[in-house]
């Protein structure tokens, strides 16, 4: 007994005693390692239990207690979630019970919840068992009697628990230490591992100490309440979710992201090159950046309406801004090329904003982007994406199945800040719209644009991963079928393109409805019409690879064989000039539609077909009528223009010389090899002309005109009495 006693107070001498403070909203507190706590002999300073126990029903083993010896070792291999404790914090001794339950909970649970197999004693021979598929462990370490490995690993506070993979530390938990907390950064990591794999409605969480879930009821969202069932879900009354907004380009504003508070002054901050690198580059905060100069008209003319947005993100969003004329470096490698240049950066990733200046646009900007940020590719079922069509007239699908790796989605989260207003980008694994749209492969990239899909070609998983390929395949089919003509996308959908564009006014609401629906028929006949001329263009091309190939193998030309397999198809729907179609409110643009096309849409609605490359444009049928916004007189007229032998006359937006200058560069992007023939030609015709004239010249006499006795001219003469020197034929007289 005396022996003991003394044990017990030499341990109390040697070990100082922790002193826990209160940090509030977290949930638990950390507590320094520096030494344990003594507390009653309740505790049980041993560990857990030994032996295994019972959870719904399937007998769970003992949690794996690591120790310096074993640790490397045991994770080596899979994914291991460890808690770093000592047995004297009381927030351990607290938080031990919701472990070891959350343990339990998983172990036992089946993770093909429609799988019928039973999960046996065995969980490595089991197929549907929790470690087996998805190869994620639990465990503990006690940082007390292995305080040297846990100062290796950097343990600083209790009670900590890190995720490892394949023996490197992958994560940190930092959220609330409940049961809640801990499992949603579970579920986060499983569906990363196994994508799809988990419950899209929840789980439904036992309580520290239970020994059985029911899991026939209503599954319990992470810090939430209990859903309703489908079958209780009131169907006469919409979600909020689905109301669309009172405006659709004005986005709620989005809810602040977790951890430290940006923007908490609601002001722009200057930034340095020092400063940009450590608040922008080595982190993922989400800034909006403006690049100016102090001597920029158009900077200054921003100005105001900049730092009204950085009040209005307060909270919401960081704001910066960078002086040019003091950080030359910095925007050189930011490669700013005029001022003001507005960037949108994600650590190291960035996008331009191209939109309008003023001040509700830059604030809504903003709002979606941070929106797009915080909640990433968001998974939409059939009725939600029925719903979204019915407000977004662009989305982004994209497939997944229980193959898909953590790879292809990191890769489709990077296109998500390039969409930023402009479309939705969503995930599914919908049967229903899998059969709807008529996917037979995973993973799988649609657009949808007013209900018509697009597909994106490659399905190679290293295609399907290549962002700039995506982007360019985005880039190509973003804007709707038949989008507004603004000053913010006027350069992207005039440039390089034939536009059928719809003149139209919003103050003849009957009329502009109407319009709009015969312009969307019209691009959609012509849509339709073009993929039906591509394709048999491409089989043509097709057979007559086929026939090349027959015909070489009748003759036994390996040769011949040999260059017809080899001879690619490379023909692409982009090769030839795009038509698109767009309205402008003639109304908001009259001053520019009346001074450029001479058309007042106080008289009418009408359709005009531009070539802005070129400066010219069309405004008439065959006929000699004006085109209207009927399908039938576009498409009539479309068909004209773009044909190489048209014979509708063109009307020029430039003057006389500018017009020539257009049609001979326009000649030589159609015909490069034809106009450098003819300017040789013309080349090789000025120097033989200017040779000939020269030779007749120096043949009559030369330049300077005959010499005496010569019977020749020239140009003009030196002699003679009807020279320029007067003089006769050196026999006359002189005075």
């Amino acid at each position: 007994m005396k022996t003991s006693l003394f044990a017990w107070s030499l341990l109390s001498l040697l070990l100082k005693p922790v002193i826990a403070t209160s940090t509030g909203g977290s949930g638990s507190e950390d507590v320094s390692i520096q030494a344990p706590r003594i507390f009653s002999g309740a505790e049980n300073l041993t560990g857990p239990d030994e032996g295994p126990t019972v959870f719904n029903g399937v007998e769970v083993p003992p949690m794996k207690q690591l120790n310096a010896s074993t640790f490397d070792e045991s994770i080596q291999e899979g994914y291991w979630f460890v808690k770093h404790f000592s047995p004297y914090c009381g927030y351990c001794i607290s938080i031990a019970p919701t472990w070891q339950t959350l343990y339990e909970f998983y172990y036992s649970s089946n993770p093909l919840s429609t799988s019928t197999s039973k999960q046996t004693q065995d969980p490595v021979s089991s197929l549907n068992s929790f470690q087996r598929f998805y190869d994620f462990n639990f465990a503990a370490i006690d940082c007390i009697a292995n305080a040297d490995k846990c100062r290796a690993l950097k343990i600083n506070a209790f009670p900590m628990f890190i995720l490892y993979h394949k023996g490197e530390k992958m994560e940190t938990f930092t959220g609330k230490k409940s049961m809640e907390g801990l499992s949603k950064f579970i579920e986060d990591k499983l569906e990363q591992i196994k994508p799809g794999s988990r419950p899209r409605n929840g789980l439904q969480l036992p309580k520290p100490g239970d020994t059985k879930v029911d899991t026939s009821t209503a599954p319990l969202k992470i810090g939430g309440k209990p859903e309703d069932k489908p079958e209780d879900k009131p169907q006469d009354k919409p979600s909020a979710k689905s109301e669309p907004p009172e405006e659709k380009n004005q986005p709620a504003v989005p809810k602040r992201p977790s951890g430290p508070v940006p923007n908490p002054q609601g002001k722009s901050i200057s930034l340095t090159a020092e400063s940009f690198q450590k608040l922008v580059t080595n982190t993922h905060v989400p800034w909006f950046i403006k690049f100016y100069t102090p001597w920029c008209s158009h900077c200054q003319a921003m100005a105001a309406s900049w730092q009204q947005m950085a009040r209005d993100m307060k909270e919401v969003l960081n704001v910066g801004e960078v002086n040019c004329e003091t950080e030359r470096r910095l925007c050189k490698d930011a490669r700013v090329g005029s001022f003001p240049t507005i960037y949108f950066f994600r650590g190291g990733e960035r996008v331009e904003y191209n939109g309008l200046r003023g001040l509700g646009d830059l604030v809504n900007y903003a709002k979606k982007a941070v929106d797009v940020v915080g909640n990433g590719v968001q998974y939409v079922d059939a009725d939600a994406f029925k719903k979204m069509e019915e407000t977004e007239e662009v989305i982004f699908l994209y497939f997944f199945d229980k193959a898909t790796t953590s790879e292809d989605f990191a890769a489709l989260d990077r296109l998500t800040l390039s969409l930023v207003g402009r479309a939705k980008l969503v995930k599914t694994d919908s049967d229903v719209l899998a059969q709807r749209f008529r996917i037979s492969t995973w993973p799988r990239l649609l657009v949808s644009r007013g209900g018509k899909a697009s597909y994106y070609s490659a399905l190679a998983p290293k295609d399907m991963r290549d962002f700039r390929q995506v982007l360019t395949w985005m880039e190509s089919v973003w804007l709707p079928i038949v989008p507004e003509l603004t000053a913010a996308n006027a350069r992207e959908i005039l440039n390089g393109k034939y536009v059928v564009l719809g003149i139209l006014s919003r103050l003849r609401s009957d009329e502009f409805v109407q319009d709009k629906k015969e312009l969307k028929n019209a691009a959609l006949e012509w849509m339709d019409k073009q993929t039906k001329l591509f394709q048999l263009e491409r089989q043509e091309l097709r057979d007559a690879k086929e026939l090349r190939i027959e015909e070489a193998e009748d003759r036994n030309d390996q040769r011949a064989l040999r260059a017809a397999k080899n001879r690619q198809i490379t023909i692409r729907e982009s090769d030839k000039k795009q038509v698109v179609f767009a309205w402008i409110d003639g109304i908001f643009w009259d001053r520019w539609i009346r001074t450029t096309y001479g058309i007042d849409v106080k008289n009418g609605e009408r359709v005009i077909i531009i070539d802005e490359d070129n400066r010219r444009y069309w405004d008439t049928t065959t006929s000699g009528a004006y085109i209207m916004p009927s399908r039938t007189s576009i498409l009539e007229t479309i068909t004209q223009v773009v044909s190489p032998s048209s014979r509708l006359k063109a009307k020029s937006t430039v003057g006389i010389f500018e017009s020539m200058y257009f049609s001979t560069r326009s000649f030589y992007r159609n015909h490069p090899i034809l106009f450098i023939a003819m300017f040789f030609a013309a080349l090789i015709f000025a120097y033989l002309f200017t040779k000939g004239r020269l030779r007749k010249g120096r043949g009559a006499g030369g330049l300077l005109g005959a010499v005496t006795g010569s019977s020749g001219g020239g140009f003009f003469h030196l002699d003679g009495k009807e020279g320029l020197l007067g003089g006769g034929n050196g026999s006359g007289k002189v005075d």
